[in-house]
């Protein structure tokens, strides 16, 4: 099998191999000239992210710079997504992001891996697993999101916390390994932030 084939089967290979590379140099350049355009060209911007990315929805709003390994190929966005600056996308396999979910800034969702085994590092093997974040979720500052990860919907990530196992819908999940904290209920439709109340 080429390495190329098992950039989607959680299988080991190089990806120092010429034809990843390759593919890899060519999407880079679109990246690059996307987090090269000036705050008001809104328009090419918008053009350029249907270029790169797989799948994005209407409304998507990507405050450069944006960092993916592969330019975008292996992403999927819904609808409205918003991300402040410095998104890391290590793309490496799909990542899929549902409508309106926000990323704050700092935040890295990393779809590869590597060994533990020392001999296997030394040789660069990579493995790649999917990350899926829901609907409506809010990803907080400095957030990482390791490989193979869920997340449901409306769920809230607390800022600076690492993901390394799934996290259900409908709760706020927060910490260094990420945990359920507490689910969102009737208090969260009164207040919005400590005890400030919701008027709108």
């Amino acid at each position: 099998m080429a390495h190329k084939d098992c950039l989607h089967t959680g299988e080991l290979y190089l990806p120092t191999d010429e034809s990843i590379m390759r593919e890899q140099l060519e999407r880079m350049e679109k990246l690059y000239e996307y987090n090269s355009t000036r705050p008001k060209e809104t328009e090419k911007r918008q053009a350029l992210l249907k270029e790169m990315f797989a799948e994005i929805g209407d409304g998507c709003y990507i405050e450069p710079p944006l960092r993916s390994n592969w330019g975008g190929k292996h992403l999927h966005f819904g609808k409205n997504v918003y991300a402040n600056f410095n998104l890391t996308l290590v793309d490496d396999t799909h990542i899929y992001v549902g409508d309106c979910t926000m990323f704050g800034p700092n935040v890295t969702v990393a779809t590869a891996g590597h060994p533990i085994l020392p001999r296997l590092r030394e040789k660069g093997y990579q493995y790649n697993a999917s990350v899926r974040i829901g609907r409506n979720c809010w990803i907080g500052a400095g957030a990482i999101i390791l490989p193979g990860v869920t997340i449901g919907d409306n769920t809230v990530i607390g800022a600076g916390s690492v993901v390394t196992k799934d996290i259900p819908s409908n709760v706020v999940a927060v910490g260094n390994p990420c945990k359920v904290l507490r689910p969102i209920g009737e208090r969260d439709k009164e207040y919005y932030f400590k005890d400030r109340k919701i008027d709108i």
